[in-house]
């Protein structure tokens, strides 16, 4: 995916899912109707087995792979840890915590959240493995810059600068049974929606917003109160929060064949118009919807 400078309003780049085992997600997912990447593994303890979008953008379900190393990356200061364990003490185990921003200057984007107030933490640099489905193996190196509004647990926001990109073959992982090809937009929910602008603004560097909603170089990220969130998917928007992440609208090229697909595995849908809509379950921590684009 193309990475925004310091000065440009950042892409969408991927979405945090927690999840208490990968192995659920890996099932929940594949009955959805997307492939799932090899289980990842990180050097702090959590590891994540991903879900790749023909746009760029991708899923990130994140579990506990090792207690130990995660505890001891908390207490060093790993800002991605802690902010991980944070959420699954407020939320629980299963859900979706964070939006991933792309950037080509974390440090640039960490000065503007230090400035504005917002910094959850020091930088995080890291590498780790990538495994494709042919077995091919690459490292891939990132630097994050962590957002967040006082002491919010319920979500966080982070810039994501790829150091070394790994040249593997994602194609593979990129075509899905469900035909979803990628992402439209990211629904957050929140009591007071005007209070989490200023959050969102510096986090994606735009100072503009169209009512609710950022629009992204490739996606929409939008704040609704509860009522609205119900009224527009016709699901609980859950309890009350600051802001929280609910739900991720995807675009497939046939809601037909989707709707068969979901049929056939048994999953539960609703069909509103050219939406169809999958409350959250077990290793799906967010409300899925697919619509149909031309």
């Amino acid at each position: 995916m193309t990475q925004t400078t310091a000065g440009g309003i950042h892409p969408l780049d991927h979405l945090v899912l927690p999840t208490q085992n990968l192995d659920v997600a890996r099932a929940r997912l594949s009955s959805l109707g997307f492939v799932v990447a090899p289980t990842g593994i990180h050097p702090f303890g959590t590891e994540n087995c991903c879900v790749f979008l023909a746009d760029g953008t991708y899923l990130e379900p994140l579990a506990i792979g090792d207690e130990q190393a995660a505890r001891k990356a908390i207490a060093d200061g790993n800002v991605f840890v802690a902010r991980d364990r944070a959420y699954r003490e407020s939320r629980g185990d299963e859900g979706f915590s964070a939006v991933v921003l792309g950037t080509d200057h974390a440090d640039a984007d960490h000065a503007r959240y230090v400035e504005a107030g917002l910094s959850a933490g020091d930088t995080l640099s890291f590498s780790r493995a990538f495994t494709d489905t042919s077995g091919k193996s690459e490292v891939a190196s990132f630097k994050l810059a962590f957002a967040s509004a006082g002491d919010a647990t319920d979500a966080f926001l982070f810039a994501c600068q790829r150091i070394n990109a790994p040249k593997v073959d994602r194609s593979a992982l990129q075509v899905h049974a469900n035909g979803a090809s990628g992402i439209l937009e990211v629904v957050a929910v929140s009591d007071q929606p005007a209070e989490q602008i200023r959050l969102i603004s510096v986090a994606v560097n735009d100072p503009a917003v169209d009512g609710e909603v950022f629009r992204l170089p490739n996606a929409a990220l939008s704040v609704l109160d509860a009522k609205s969130f119900t009224a527009r998917f016709g699901i609980p928007a859950g309890s009350s929060t600051k802001l929280r992440f609910a739900a991720i609208v995807f675009a497939v090229r046939s809601i037909d064949v989707t709707s068969r697909l979901l049929a056939a595995n048994s999953i539960q849908h609703d069909i509103a118009g050219n939406d169809i809509v999958v409350q959250p379950a077990s290793g799906q921590g967010a409300a899925f919807i697919f619509r149909e684009i031309q």
